[in-house]
């Protein structure tokens, strides 16, 4: 089951109450259809909510229910990406300001030094289909000079937003040769097999049945057509109210 809470997108720039307050209202949803798993598919959600619902709010929605977010599993494997010891992060103003990655990494690789960005215009650029626009250069051209500028000796930028991967054919056109663009798709998806693996219960409650149902808070036809263009083939999505 996927919720997106489109409907009050983009969290980046939302505060951290708002954002653990959404997130919470979402996850609750979730776990109401009886996912015994959920993942927080959203950085900025990461670094805002998933401490807070962790240790405050899964114990009253059910001690067998797991919530994880995806800064984590990335930090656990970005230095190792890296040949400089540099590291840069892209993601939105909120996931920059909550400085989330540079405390992860330091736990996993304490000698990687870690530079962020924020790139607040790069998610209205792609849910406004603009990604061969003029605007989308001038921007994705500014903010990839700007980190490379704070850290010339960055190797490897992470997009640290699950939209920014949308954009990564026009990153390329901008990196200089010699540093390596890192999504965090395969990251996180290996990391939950590796979770799955480790925790028997969690594995036997998935029903395992190959279904897909996609809900939204938003609009559904706008919600089709852009997750359309992640998934690689035509869903329909169902509307959802969190509130």
């Amino acid at each position: 089951i996927y919720l997106g809470d489109n409907g009050r997108a983009p969290y980046g720039t939302r505060s951290f109450n708002e954002v653990y307050r959404y997130t919470l209202q979402a996850v609750t949803w979730l776990l109401r259809q009886g996912c015994p798993l959920v993942i927080l598919a959203c950085n900025t959600a990461s670094a805002k909510a998933l401490r807070t619902i962790q240790q405050k709010d899964l114990p009253a929605l059910g001690n067998q229910k797991r919530v994880l977010g995806v800064i984590r599993p990335t930090a656990e494997v970005i230095g190792n990406h890296s040949n400089s010891g540099h590291v840069g992060v892209l993601g939105t103003s909120g996931t920059v300001q909550s400085g989330s990655y540079p405390i992860e990494i330091e736990k996993y690789f304490p000698g990687v030094a870690v530079t962020q960005h924020a790139c607040p215009m790069w998610v209205p650029l792609i849910e406004n289909d603009e990604f061969e626009s003029a605007g989308a250069d001038f921007f994705i051209q500014k903010d990839i000079a700007q980190i490379l500028a704070a850290d010339n000796k960055i190797d490897t930028l992470l997009l640290g937003c699950t939209h920014y991967p949308l954009l990564s054919k026009k990153i390329r056109q901008f990196l200089p040769e010699g540093i390596q663009l890192v999504e965090q798709g395969k990251i996180v998806a290996s990391s939950l097999q590796d979770y799955l693996q480790r925790h028997a219960e969690l594995e036997k409650a998935c029903s395992k049945t190959g279904s897909r149902a996609f809900f939204t808070t938003g609009d559904t036809a706008d919600f089709d057509r852009h997750a359309t263009r992640f998934f690689g083939k035509p869903l329909q999505s169902t509307y959802v109210s969190l509130y």
